[in-house]
């Protein structure tokens, strides 16, 4: 009897483990369900390559072909899919011809990389190596290769991040247990923290000549890029506790442009120029654009989590989901752990006349809710994606 319960509370600790590790890491997609224990398919840093279920290089056409909902609205697939999207345009194939707008996304079952070619509504398996468990996705601009996050281990304390080539070949992992993780043309930005603080390092896109950029006693924090030399750091969200947002210069050198703000949530424009701060005051969302240079906030009349926007490469506008209605609960937790969804709106911020306008009514294309996350913009600005956190489902609307 007393080995039974013994070895009932290691089992007990061992779950508890790996439930705060996955949302202490994870808490942007903690709707996302974790792979079994001991999976024979799933890779872990320095134990070898992964697995492949066919030929690597090989291309098929998935049977879940896209629905067409709209003129310009597609649901490319019924997914689920990992939160994680690129949106590349190709070069045109002949001086007559125009560039096609390419979609590429990860089936979260298999691991496999898909691509969606927007003008001929097709897709592609272009990659059959199976990493079933993935958390999320960052990929580089060019969609090319995703940054992929996953837990491992029998108690998931452990997570990996893994280069996943869109073709499949090769490939490589970065360090164990970062703590968050962005891309750009400009390099790999990664986050180490711990008990005495973080360390964020640079790295170029192949995982090369990785230096340390800064270091700061805060350890709850998120990291990523705001331009050429500058960075942006804010504390991890909470509806319980004030939060506040930095830019980081190259000598790293903190200046605090929000905050205190609880639930407090930041996603700096491409150049770095503008800031755009999400907060709750209760159950109401609240929404701002600070100028970076200058500080000058400016309250946005729409409002949603940051983390549901998107910035076009000319940091002229935003792309968000605002929800209509959300009901009442603590933000932004309740809506990172999945205990409140949201019937979206699709609205586009325009920073320069400093109004928000109505681009898409999802209730009026579609039965289905959408709760938009994940949104990512072509260079081109004519292509917009979002995954619906309510099921998974990746879906494309032209612009």
């Amino acid at each position: 009897m007393r080995r039974t319960l013994t070895i009932t509370a290691i089992v007990i600790v061992a779950v508890g483990l790996g439930v705060w590790v996955y949302f202490s890491f994870f808490v942007d997609s903690a709707d996302i369900i974790v792979a079994p224990g001991g999976s024979a398919t799933l890779p872990v840093a320095g134990q070898g390559t992964f697995p492949t279920e066919e030929t690597v290089g090989a291309t098929t056409t998935p049977t879940n072909a896209p629905t067409v909902v709209s003129a310009r609205l597609i649901k490319i697939s019924a997914g689920p899919v990992v939160p994680g999207v690129a949106v590349t345009n190709s070069a045109a194939a002949s001086a007559s011809s125009s560039p096609e707008t390419i979609v590429s996304y990860i089936e979260r079952q298999s691991g496999n990389v898909y691509t969606y070619l927007v003008r001929t509504q097709t897709p592609t398996r272009t990659s059959n190596k199976t990493v079933p468990g993935i958390q999320s996705a960052v990929w580089l601009p060019d969609g090319s290769l995703a940054f992929v996050r996953y837990l491992s281990g029998e108690d998931f304390s452990t997570i990996n991040t893994y280069a996943l080539p869109a073709t499949g070949a090769g490939g490589f992992f970065l360090s164990q247990n970062l703590s968050d993780l962005a891309v750009s043309s400009a390099g790999i930005l990664s986050l180490a923290s711990g008990v005495n603080g973080s360390v964020v390092s640079l790295s170029r896109t192949d995982g090369t000549r990785s230096s340390e950029l800064f270091t700061t006693p805060l350890s709850a924090i998120r990291v990523s890029f705001a331009g050429k030399n500058q960075y942006l750091v804010y504390t991890k969200p909470s509806a319980s506790l004030e939060g506040d947002a930095f830019l980081v210069d190259s000598a790293g050198r903190f200046s605090r442009i929000a905050g205190p703000k609880n639930g407090l949530v930041a996603l700096a424009s491409p150049s770095g120029k503008w800031v755009l701060i999400s907060s709750a005051n209760g159950s109401a969302l609240q929404m701002k654009l600070v100028n970076a240079a200058t500080g000058e906030a400016t309250k946005l009349p729409v409002a949603t989590i940051a983390d549901k926007c998107v910035w076009t490469d000319d940091d002229s506008a935003l792309y968000c989901g605002i929800p209509m209605s959300p009901p009442s609960a603590s933000y932004p937790d309740d809506w990172y752990q999945g205990a409140v969804h949201f019937s979206d709106r699709l609205w586009r911020i325009d920073v320069a006349g400093r109004y928000a306008q109505l681009v898409l009514d999802f209730t009026k294309e579609t039965d289905t809710a959408l709760d938009a996350q994940a949104l990512a913009l072509n260079p081109s600005r004519t292509t917009l994606s979002f995954v619906n956190k309510n099921d998974g489902s990746l879906w494309v609307y032209s612009l």
